[in-house]
């Protein structure tokens, strides 16, 4: 029997996380609190969490900064809580790299669905690797090692890939200079289709064009074709080992 979903509620407001938490644990979720960014990095450390319930307005680290960090070093899902209305914050989440956001005040039962949601699609993903899986790969000046998920540059520096950079990578060296589109692109990362207005694919490929490109600001690995999607301008070719 699978163990129910682990949830933690990261918000200064004391009466919205308890609420929130004991609503989750009455709908079979496990749900644990933290006031602040401190509290959050302590009980990451001491368990597991499937989700993060994260509140952008916090005092000391916000949950802008929260995000961009844990994206940094790591996939685990997160919904933002904004304030209403406030849609630079919600887009900036977005694009750090949050998997969803909702409003204040919201109704409990919509957190709960786009919760679902999220573990849903994060439950529905490919075999890592794909078609090429246990291959080494050199495209540009990079090599990536599908077996171990190591990505290395031609200094010889290791650069760090979340679980959804590799897939998404993966996606794109295993059909280079072919357009793909962000509908395909999520269904061979995510395995979902594409709803209207999805960021996450667009989210996703900023994060990696950080990594890989000489300069993010003008992407010329990760070309986007514009109407169409993106695509990998690199021929690809196998090292052996």
């Amino acid at each position: 029997m699978n163990a129910p979903p682990h949830i933690l509620v990261v918000d200064d407001h004391r009466d919205i996380r308890d609420a929130l938490a004991k609503y989750l644990e009455k709908s079979g979720m496990r749900a644990s609190t933290a006031a602040n960014a401190v509290a959050m990095d302590a009980a990451l450390k001491a368990g597991r969490f499937d989700l993060i319930v994260l509140d952008v307005m916090m005092p000391g680290e916000d949950g802008l900064s929260v995000c961009r960090r844990l994206r940094a070093g790591g996939s685990i899902p997160i919904l933002m809580l904004t304030a209403l209305g406030d849609e630079t914050d919600r887009i900036v989440g977005l694009e750090l790299g949050a998997d969803d956001y909702l409003a204040k005040p919201f109704n409990p039962r919509e957190l709960l669905a786009r919760i679902k949601a999220i573990l849903r699609r994060s439950e529905q993903t490919p075999v890592e690797g794909g078609a090429l899986a246990g291959r080494k790969l050199a495209f540009d000046r990079w090599v990536l090692d599908t077996d171990c998920r190591a990505l290395t540059g031609e200094d010889g520096a290791e650069v760090a890939l979340t679980t959804a950079e590799f897939r998404l990578l993966t996606a794109f060296l295993e059909r280079p200079r072919f357009v793909l589109s962000r509908s395909q692109l999520l269904d061979l990362t995510s395995g979902r289709a594409a709803q209207v207005f999805d960021r996450t694919i667009d989210n996703q490929i900023s994060r990696l064009r950080r990594k890989i490109e000489r300069d993010p600001a003008k992407p010329a690995l990760i070309a986007t074709v514009w109407g169409g999607g993106y695509s990998l301008a690199a021929d690809v070719r196998e090292v052996p080992r």
